[in-house]
């Protein structure tokens, strides 16, 4: 099911009656999300994700805009009617029902038409349970399960009627971190196996770029970029997303623009750069340095942390945004000094992105 989102705005009154202050949740938002796509929002707390997600489902009716499923308009079309499954951030399971009850319950609330006899209940209740690998589980009470398997039970429980669209609202904060690892698996092979066009909410950037067709950046309510994932960290239209996304994070200098060539300092980074001359914010991707001892940029070196096939080079700048920057290079390219403590690299042109220093937006040269 192909979902479109036009216009739409969400915005909530001022807790202080005193006030006439408003929150602006989602601002113009317009994605058009496509059919059995797996589609994940990213973006800090409060960045309008979540209220975007219970718009889609119609927990909550936008100030502003419509939501179409296919050709047709649902924005104000209650939730039970919308053929949505939504999965809670806290799992929200019955406690004093079994995994079975919780499954059918969503069945045993349909009527007319699509009420079902008890068999085929039942059947539908275990393939939702084999889909996520639960099947032995039947008879436990929410209490006798791991964390990981109550969020199970709880895509089974979306699962089981079929639904046009899946909503995961963060479902994987409440575990730990090797739990996460083999939950976030277990999703994208579930939404691969059903072809259910799915949203997927999430801060985590690592858990959104690694099951996500399709990310959308956000920030304030507005959406900052659209686009696989791939592609976004590759090429980001502004600071925000460069910085948002990416372990370890970007590098982030002051540099300017002269004569067609890149400095960060004194230092001539890069030539044939076709902007005019201006201040600029210099992005550097971890992975974007090689280590030279006749390279253009250097750094006093502060430590180097060595994982294996990689080392981690930790450097200052003083035309560094952050107390240190971080260089990620092959263990074997060794760590080349000068006489006082520099250490040297030479840049890939292509992981160095330029942006406005005034407003963050991207400059491409």
């Amino acid at each position: 099911m192909k979902i479109i989102l036009q216009n739409l705005t969400k915005i909530f009154p001022s807790k202080n009656k005193k006030s006439n202050d408003v929150v602006v949740a989602v601002n113009d938002l317009n994605i058009e999300i496509p059919d059995g796509t797996l589609v994940g929002l990213l973006g800090p707390s409060g960045c309008g994700k979540s209220t975007t997600l219970y718009m889609i489902c119609g927990l909550q009716k936008p100030t502003e805009g419509k939501v179409f499923f296919g050709d047709k308009d649902v924005t104000f079309l209650e939730p039970e009617h919308r053929g949505v499954g939504l999965v809670f951030q806290n799992y929200a399971l019955y406690p004093h029902l079994t995994v079975k009850q919780n499954i059918l319950f969503p069945l045993q609330n349909l009527k007319g038409d699509q009420k079902l006899s008890k068999e085929e209940a039942l059947k539908r209740a275990r393939e939702a349970a084999d889909l996520v690998q639960i099947g032995d589980l039947m008879d436990r009470k929410p209490s006798e399960l791991s964390g990981g398997q109550q969020q199970r039970v709880a895509i089974a429980r979306a699962l089981v009627k079929a639904p046009r669209v899946l909503l995961l609202d963060e479902p994987l904060s409440n575990l730990d971190a090797r739990l996460r690892l083999q939950t976030r698996e277990e999703i994208k092979r579930i939404q691969r196996e059903t072809g259910v066009t799915t949203v997927f909410v999430t801060h985590d950037q690592e858990e959104a770029m690694s099951i996500s067709d399709i990310i959308v950046v956000m920030k304030e309510g507005v959406v900052q970029q659209v686009g696989e994932p791939q592609k976004v960290y590759d090429d980001p239209d502004n600071l925000f997303v460069a910085k948002f996304l990416g372990t370890p994070p970007i590098n982030v200098f002051d540099g300017s623009v002269s004569g067609g060539s890149l400095y960060i300092g004194s230092e001539k980074v890069l030539d044939d750069v076709n902007v005019p001359d201006r201040p600029v914010v210099v992005g550097l991707r971890p992975e974007g340095f090689v280590p030279d001892e006749n390279g253009r940029f250097s750094g006093k070196l502060k430590s180097v942390e060595v994982m294996g096939r990689d080392s981690s080079i930790v450097f200052t700048s003083e035309f560094s945004q952050k107390p240190s920057a971080r260089a990620i290079v092959d263990s074997e390219a060794g760590t080349p000094l000068d006489a006082e403590g520099n250490v040297h690299f030479n840049l890939k042109r292509t992981k160095v992105h330029i942006f406005d220093a005034e407003n963050g937006n991207r400059i491409r040269f």
